[in-house]
């Protein structure tokens, strides 16, 4: 009973899921980097998920999901979308799925859902992912934004859940997980899953604007003060970013697990150093 969108653009794969239904981010999403993602819905068999990314190692979409459901007895209930690395899509929608259910296959992407609104939500989904700008984890989050403003699950709001996968892109690239949020239970999640999300970039994700830096030496001063403020820096307001001022910026950033944002150089991120003023001002 829930609407989801699988997708990849041939590098990052991902799921973005929303449902009257508590933490359907533990039951419906599962990817693998390099090999695709699956969404597990309606009366949802989630084992089904691990089974058809083992198969789709060797297996197009269509043949590892018709495998894996040969052995699922209430297969005409299931709901299941799958996309593989280089973005070829297949979903099975049960006969027994609960109206409205349906499903839309594109260009590196599928959208599905039951029990929702009308066929305006995946049609909607479709189109924000396919005119979206920007990152596979951009045009998921507009296509979930546009199914939940469709009428998403026709019974309501509960839960959103958000996972995408690039190799190396998880924390200081240790890990796959470029993104995964949940939102358990809350009256907006989709809404609630955008904020977190904002978060999740400011403090993990590596892809600002090159252009948005500013100069140590030009916001010294402010810097300074913010610092001082915050209990960082305890030296004099001088506006000359010393050995010190280095230290307690340093100091702060890692308080804040900015530690992947501090740059090398006689430049700060703007995200960072606006993040900074508004403690100033908050």
């Amino acid at each position: 009973m829930t609407f989801s969108i699988v997708a990849s653009d041939g590098v990052d794969v991902g799921v973005a899921v929303a449902s009257k239904f508590v933490a359907v981010g533990a039951v419906v999403p599962h990817a693998e980097a390099g090999v695709g993602a699956v969404a597990t819905q309606c009366y949802a068999n989630p084992r089904l998920g691990r089974v058809i990314l083992a198969l789709l190692q060797h297996r197009s979409p269509r043949e590892a999901l018709e495998k894996a459901l040969a052995q699922d007895a209430e297969r005409e209930i299931r709901q299941v979308g799958v996309v593989n690395a280089r973005g070829e899509a297949y979903v099975h929608t049960g006969g027994k799925c609960p109206y409205y259910a349906g499903h839309i296959v594109g260009n590196g992407y599928a959208a599905l859902g039951n029990i929702l609104a009308g066929p305006e939500v995946l049609e909607a989904m479709a189109k924000a992912f396919e005119t979206k700008r920007g990152e596979l984890v951009d045009k998921l989050l507009a296509a979930l934004e546009a199914g939940d403003r469709a009428g998403g699950d026709r019974r309501g709001r509960q839960s959103a859940a958000l996972l995408v996968l690039r190799p190396g892109g998880g924390y200081l690239g240790l890990s796959d997980t470029y993104v995964d949020i949940r939102v358990d239970d809350h009256p907006n999640p989709v809404e609630e899953l955008k904020r977190i999300f904002h978060i999740w970039e400011l403090t993990l994700l590596q892809r600002e604007d090159p252009s948005d830096v500013v100069s140590k030496r030009d916001v010294a001063a402010e810097v300074q003060r913010a610092l001082k403020k915050l209990g960082f820096y305890r030296g004099e307001v001088t506006g000359v970013w010393d050995e010190a001022t280095e230290e307690a910026f340093r100091d702060w950033a890692g308080y804040e697990n900015f530690e992947n944002k501090i740059r090398d150089d006689d430049k700060i991120w703007g995200t960072v150093y606006r993040y900074l003023l508004s403690k100033l001002n908050g």
